[in-house]
């Protein structure tokens, strides 16, 4: 037995009769007030037993629904695919031909369908019944006159109305709801609010056409949208389609200061920007700032692009931002990125998990809440472990892998990498033993990131030097051209080398 079926049994919502069909089943197992007979009958045994046919008989017969598992000959009636969103359901049926299919195409339909139509179906119907409501007042209306003109001079002694008037005004009220029905865009029905609702009412007593305008209630009832968008590693060509419609969309754009120049030119000129004022001891008034124009800007009507490096969700405080919004009333769509926790490792040519070498990969930051150290991870011979914002404190953060503790070895392969997927990008291969002496004397090119694992020297190594430096990037320069797709470092290994 299904295990659904099994559970209602079980509450007591199915009652399991323990034995095989009697054809008297199909007259008295059914409600009292109509005498015993059932609603419906299923049948689960297939279209070859025996006993699936002559239910089906005795149904037809009675005039009983019957439905056949596999046997659409044998159904009087077959059962829809279904979605329902509140008042609105869509039913798709192959007519027994194929039920895998049946799903997947009521699958497309939905997902095809703009989200929270089922609630602007609701809306409409709140449109549709108080019209039909005031039509009915204003005929009880018209009636009370018409009593008081039988006792004499009445309050519509002025008034000349005709039923045939109430009439053609009934029905011009109920043909303009069916425009907006077949001509507003299903999206914008599905955006349609209870303050559109009575917006668009009152618009009709003013003016008919106005009413009909969406872009009317748009302008008075525009209700602003939030969007946090990951921008990727950096590399304009490493956004994603959907991150790249949403800035071409936006009205304001709120970016982190580490979104590079590249992904800024790609804002049309029209929109308004702003760049955090992030700096050590003023992020979480910076944070706070970003936040508050945001919301500004929606409660104003403007479409908000919160546009974060990498992606919102690690590391990027996009959770506290969803948050934040949500609590104000606004649901925030969420955009991925592509983070540069993995991205990076693979442009400076370090396959995050190896087989043999790397089966694990940890992401860590370097920095907690208010400047604080992080415990470091303990030490794990396959393991791969990406530290973000932590090389403003890599000293302390390599003590503290290299401590008893932690207890990484102090030969352990690791990588600094910088400014991942932008023109000069930079790679600084090396060992915990020297990675804090290389990054003193290379210098800071953020943002950067720190690799560390016997991952780091799978396909490139130091070379028993120190350290050695690659600077710049080549990755997706061979795209599309025929027999060099340049994914991988060039031959010739690394610009500079420190002994």
């Amino acid at each position: 037995m299904h295990y659904g079926l099994a559970k209602r049994v079980g509450e007591g919502e199915v009652e399991w009769l323990r034995r095989g069909f009697r054809d008297e089943d199909l007259t008295s197992l059914g409600r009292e007030d109509v005498e015993g007979v059932v609603d419906a009958v299923f049948v689960t045994l297939g279209g070859k037993d025996p006993l699936s046919t002559h239910i089906s008989t005795l149904c037809r017969r009675l005039r009983i629904p019957v439905n056949v598992a596999d046997a659409p000959n044998l159904c009087s009636f077959t059962l829809l695919s279904t979605h329902t969103d509140g008042p609105l359901q869509v039913g798709v049926t192959t007519s027994g031909k194929g039920c895998k299919l049946a799903s997947r195409i009521r699958r497309e339909i939905a997902a095809s369908l703009p989200s929270e139509l089922g609630q602007a179906v609701e809306r409409l119907g709140t449109m549709r019944r108080r019209i039909w409501e005031e039509d009915h007042a204003a005929e009880l209306a018209m009636d009370l006159d018409a009593e008081e003109e039988d006792a004499g001079q009445s309050a519509a002694f002025n008034k000349l109305v005709t039923p045939e008037d109430a009439e053609a005004a009934r029905g011009r009220r109920m043909r303009w709801l069916a425009q907006i029905c077949e001509y507003w865009p299903l999206r914008r029905l599905a955006g349609i609010t209870d303050e559109d609702v009575s917006a668009v009412l009152r618009s009709y007593t003013a003016s008919e056409r106005s009413g009909l305008d969406p872009a009317a209630v748009d302008m008075r009832h525009r209700r602003g949208r939030i969007i946090l968008a990951g921008s990727g590693p950096g590399n304009p060509d490493l956004l994603t389609r959907a991150t790249h419609k949403a800035i071409l969309a936006a009205d304001l754009i709120l970016a982190d200061k580490l979104v590079p120049a590249p992904v800024l030119d790609l804002i049309p000129r029209r929109t308004a920007v702003y760049i955090a004022r992030k700096f050590p001891g003023n992020a979480e008034k910076a944070q706070e700032e970003l936040l508050q124009m945001g919301l500004e800007g929606l409660r104003a009507g403007k479409t908000v692009v919160r546009l974060k490096q990498g992606d919102p969700y690690i590391y990027g405080r996009g959770a506290e931002e969803f948050d934040f919004f949500r609590a104000q009333g606004y649901a925030p769509v969420v955009l991925p990125g592509i983070t540069s926790a993995l991205s990076a490792p693979l442009f400076a040519g370090i396959p995050a998990t190896h087989r043999s070498v790397a089966d694990q990969v940890l992401v860590c930051t370097g920095t907690g809440r208010a400047g604080a150290a992080p415990d470091p991870p303990q030490y794990r011979a396959a393991s791969t472990v990406v530290f973000l914002m932590g090389l403003h404190r890599l000293a302390d953060l390599v003590g503290s892998l290299t401590a008893a503790k932690a207890a990484w070895p102090v030969d352990t392969p690791c990588a600094i990498v910088e400014r991942a997927s932008c023109p000069d990008q930079r790679v600084v291969r090396t060992t915990l033993e020297y990675v804090c002496a290389a990054f003193e004397e290379e210098g800071s090119r953020p943002p950067g990131l720190l690799v560390v694992g016997k991952a780091c020297e799978v396909l490139w190594s130091a070379g028993g030097q120190k350290w050695v430096v690659e600077d710049g990037f080549k990755g997706l320069d061979g795209l599309g051209v025929e027999g060099d797709l340049g994914l991988l470092q060039e031959a010739e290994g690394p610009v500079t080398a420190t002994a």
